[in-house]
């Protein structure tokens, strides 16, 4: 044994990690990678580890109890409900994310969605390549500045997705249980409940973290307040929307179309019937990507570790509290 640190990448999808290599040789740690997605491969892979770092890999409390000597575990994104903070301030361990890294992109791709399902583009895209012709062969459209959007989740993206919404003229509602009146009047929407949200809006964007209170929040019950033809955009987490009653919403003529980049599980199943439907535009979590939110996102996560193992505080921790009884 050399002595010296470890840090165990646990799983990235957007290998090499050249960029986090890099980081950790300013303090001369070693670095393991490997796609540890069960909690004894991870154990095993951070078996004397000080760090990890994750996306998806399952990090419970039971991984944390068997890694004595793991005092961080740095989150590649923003939503890291795959980790048991609770668990980890216990221990005395650090948990960081990486908020903000994808706001811009996220919020383009919501906005892409919307566009494109309000105009109609993947059944006019498939119409034409069939041998149909005529503006209105995929149905009505109408203009964009005379729908209303709904925001559900008020943070950083929903924020940048009502902007833009406005900017193309667009009515924006919001909801949020923290959303204060005046941050969406400042924006140009208008803070309302999530009844009001779903009844009003044309199209509603969700935009929420994964937790107790919002798992699922798309069910049979919300489908049923939405406006019918309606049309709904997950970018936010697969877990929101309850994919079966989503469906029945569709056949029954409730909402329109949805576009979905989260899904629940991911990937989809090859046989799920999202896959074939011609209402449903789907891209494969995608919406966080660019190089420089890549870069951005790798650089941050390394450098939330960096900092932990140099004694010092995380530049963005989710569990602050910890700071009083860290592991020694």
């Amino acid at each position: 044994m050399s002595g010296r640190l470890i840090v165990a990448i646990c799983d990235n999808t957007f290998a090499p990690v050249d960029v986090e290599r890099a980081i950790f040789a300013e303090i001369g740690a070693d670095v393991r990678f490997g796609h540890a997605l069960t909690e004894d491969a991870v154990i095993e892979l951070a078996s004397g580890a000080s760090a990890i770092l994750c996306d998806a890999a399952p990090i419970s409390r039971r991984v944390m109890a068997a890694l004595p000597t793991l005092r961080v575990v740095s989150e590649y994104g923003i939503g890291y409900d795959n980790i048991d903070a609770t668990a980890a301030t216990e221990f005395g361990i650090w948990v960081t994310n990486v908020p903000g890294f994808c706001t811009e992109e996220v919020a383009d791709h919501a906005l892409a969605m919307v566009l494109a399902l309000l105009r109609r583009l993947p059944a006019l895209d498939r119409l034409t390549r069939a041998g149909k012709w005529g503006a209105g062969s995929a149905g009505p459209i109408h203009r964009v500045s005379q729908h209303t959007l709904g925001v559900v989740g008020f943070g950083r993206i929903g924020q940048l997705v009502a902007r833009r919404a406005r900017a193309l003229g667009m009515r924006v509602l919001a909801y949020s249980p923290t959303t204060a009146a005046r941050d969406a009047a400042v924006i140009g929407a208008e803070a309302v409940t999530f009844d009001r949200l779903l009844a009003e809006s044309d199209v509603v964007s969700l935009h929420a973290p994964a937790n107790d209170a919002t798992r699922r929040m798309m069910n049979a019950a919300t489908f049923a307040c939405m406006k019918r033809g309606a049309i709904l955009i997950n970018v936010g987490r697969g877990v929101l929307v309850d994919e079966r009653a989503l469906l029945d919403a569709l056949a029954s003529g409730q909402i329109r179309a949805a576009g979905l980049d989260v899904f629940d599980p991911e990937p989809p199943l090859t046989d799920s019937p999202l896959i074939g439907h011609e209402d449903i535009l789907l891209t494969p979590h995608a919406a966080f990507y660019s190089e420089e939110s890549l870069r951005d996102l790798q650089t941050n996560a390394a450098r939330n570790a960096l900092a932990v193992l140099r004694g010092e505080r995380p530049p963005t921790p989710v569990n602050p509290d910890v700071a009083s009884r860290l592991r020694a």
